[in-house]
């Protein structure tokens, strides 16, 4: 029977907001844990910094969930994972649910990930559209864990939805920092 190969890391999510192409809307979203060990919670998966992670402490499914104010589109997650760091405490199987609230989620994707590490790309595609999903709810569920974990770490979570196109017209995108500065008008 062959091994299955390694997850391969998708690119770094700064790099697709510098196209112009998408925008970071996790800081818009209210965000909850189903467990955490104190001093590994929301803040350390939300702080741009890939040393510091979200730890569960309970038993599985270990669940993230992100809920927004209003029904929100959106087109892709960014998970960042390290089995070299975090060797049984990385997920190994991912269950995506989108919904209005906790009693109707539906599950949408479930990934299986063979030691990542680096950035995991989760596309939220309406898979008869192909068009963004527009939801109020996103619940991450870890289902599993490599080598049979129970708790886990997730490092970083980044949620993206599509940069929509100007109605006065078509421009160029604006990809440099200084040129995004002033890419809206007023």
């Amino acid at each position: 029977m062959a091994t299955p190969s390694k997850t391969p890391p998708g690119a770094d999510p700064k790099q697709l907001e510098r196209t112009g192409t998408v925008r970071e809307i996790g800081s818009q979203a209210v965000w909850s844990l189903s467990s955490c060990k104190p001093g590994f919670g929301v803040d350390q998966l939300r702080d741009d910094n890939l040393e510091t992670y979200w730890q569960s402490d309970g038993s599985q499914p270990h669940l993230v969930n992100i809920q927004f104010r209003r029904r929100t589109t959106v087109k892709m997650l960014c998970i960042y994972a390290d089995y070299k760091s975090d060797e049984s405490y990385t997920p190994s199987k991912i269950s995506v649910r989108v919904g209005n609230n906790f009693h109707n989620l539906q599950e949408i994707r479930q990934l299986e990930m063979v030691e990542p590490s680096g950035w995991i790309h989760i596309s939220l595609l309406n898979q008869r559209t192909n068009e963004p999903i527009s939801t109020f709810m996103i619940q991450i569920a870890v289902l599993a864990n490599h080598q049979n974990g129970r708790d886990t770490h997730m490092r970083q979570i980044k949620v993206y939805t599509p940069v929509e196109e100007s109605s006065i017209g078509k421009f160029p995108r604006c990809t440099t920092v200084d040129l995004m500065m002033y890419r809206t008008i007023r």
